[in-house]
């Protein structure tokens, strides 16, 4: 899972050091099964990595492309799909990192069954379907964004 920001009022195509004064948004997608709103994610495919995976992820179903800049940490949640006999109550592990967006496209493959919507960080707080996701928000992504903020020497992106 990726956890998609911007830096509104910014042009995210240059390699420039974000402004601390710049707010900070994420991109959020609705699920078609319910209410409220999720970040893009996935399994992963027995050819890629768990960031290829939350890359891939980001473009199907929020049509966005970037750069993978942190691993946020690993998040556990309960799913209903992989309730089965090795694991009856479907607990999956999520890996969770973030992803600098540099380009949305107008075509995507899920555009006809997801809707995408950048937010602050307290938006997506209140509008964030599941609790774990919640918390990878709150304490993964704004902890790395505040300690990235408090060394404007290091640049979000990463070298090569």
């Amino acid at each position: 899972m990726c956890i998609p920001f911007r830096y509104r009022n910014c042009d995210d195509t240059s390699d420039a050091k974000p402004d601390p004064d710049k707010e900070v948004e994420v991109l959020m997608i609705n699920s078609p099964s319910g209410p409220g709103l999720l970040f893009p994610k996935g399994g992963w495919e027995n050819d890629e990595t768990v960031e290829e995976a939350a890359v891939r992820e980001a473009l199907e179903e929020a049509g966005v492309r970037g750069d993978i800049v942190s691993f946020l940490g690993d998040y556990i949640f309960k799913s209903k799909t992989l309730q089965d006999e090795f694991s009856p109550e479907g607990l999956c592990k999520a890996a969770v990192f973030a992803m600098h967006v540099r380009e949305e496209l107008e075509l995507w493959p899920e555009q006809s069954t997801r809707h995408r919507t950048w937010v602050t960080i307290p938006e997506a707080a209140e509008q964030c379907r599941h609790p774990w996701m919640r918390d990878a928000l709150l304490d993964g992504f704004l902890k790395w964004h505040a300690s990235t903020m408090a060394t404007p020497e290091e640049d979000v992106t990463p070298e090569g």
